[in-house]
């Protein structure tokens, strides 16, 4: 097994290290880490109670796995688990997670978080996510596959964004966004459909039309949302995009976005 170890890291010795791994200086490795093969760790990162996949890029002054920030944590045993291909710059903060039924934190992959993210105790973020400088999320966020989070958003606790949604900087966001939407504001609110990542994600104009269609029944016309449901399911051409987005919206604990 070949991995390169800067002198001045300390690890401790129950964590695993895999093949091609580089420590970089004054890095803190703690109890219960593992580390997969090809990941970079770059200079003065800590890491405690965290499991990370493979070929992973992690920046100087970055910490993962410390105990949450939540006064019902009495030092339970849980954990962080990162996929393979994330990219998680400077000063980011990831904590494991807090009491409940859940003992995770969990991103996925190919993430890219930029400088100063935060992500708190018991999210669950899916695949190709992209989170800008100073992005919060609150405990018990979820973040489907293919969002983008722009820079000083703050999403409040137990809320869920849709995938390909993108939510514009500088935006607080107290409801579930809708996937495939756009949201913006200081109390955010969706602005119609995502249709320039969904073009570049390949999605057809057939099915960008057919949102566009459960956009105007859901908050252009003057149905409720049960009865918008049930035009959509009437008259819409049924896609997989579309029942997501159906999906999305019966599932809604908090209540989603208008």
């Amino acid at each position: 097994m070949s991995y390169k170890i800067h002198p001045t890291a300390i690890i401790d010795s129950s964590a695993e290290i895999g093949e091609d791994v580089e420590i970089g200086p004054f890095c803190l490795i703690g109890e219960g880490v593992r580390i997969g093969k090809g990941t970079v760790i770059m200079s003065n990162v800590i890491l405690e109670k965290t499991d990370i996949g493979h070929e992973c890029k992690i920046f100087p002054f970055t910490s993962i796995g410390l105990p949450p920030q939540d006064k019902k944590y009495t030092n339970e045993d849980t954990i962080v688990r990162i996929g393979n291909n994330n990219i998680i710059r400077e000063y980011s903060t990831i904590h494991r997670a807090s009491v409940g039924k859940k003992k995770e934190t969990v991103i996925g992959n190919n993430n890219f978080l930029m400088g100063y993210v935060h992500i708190a105790h018991n999210c669950v973020l899916g695949d190709n996510i992209t989170m800008a400088n100073v992005a919060t999320l609150a405990g018990h966020t979820r973040v489907d596959d293919h969002a983008v989070i722009g820079g000083l958003v703050a999403v409040h606790q137990f809320t869920r964004i849709g995938s390909y949604a993108m939510v514009g900087g500088f935006s607080g966001v107290g409801k579930d966004v809708l996937p495939y939407m756009l949201a913006s504001g200081s109390r955010a609110e969706l602005y119609g459909i995502n249709v320039v990542g969904l073009k570049r994600h390949g999605f057809s104009d057939e099915n960008i039309n057919a949102l566009k269609e459960c956009y105007r029944m859901l908050f252009r016309s003057n149905l409720t949302l049960k009865q918008a449901i049930e035009e959509i399911k009437k008259t819409v051409e049924p896609s997989q995009a579309v029942k997501v987005l159906l999906d999305f919206i019966e599932e809604s604990e908090r209540g989603i976005m208008r």
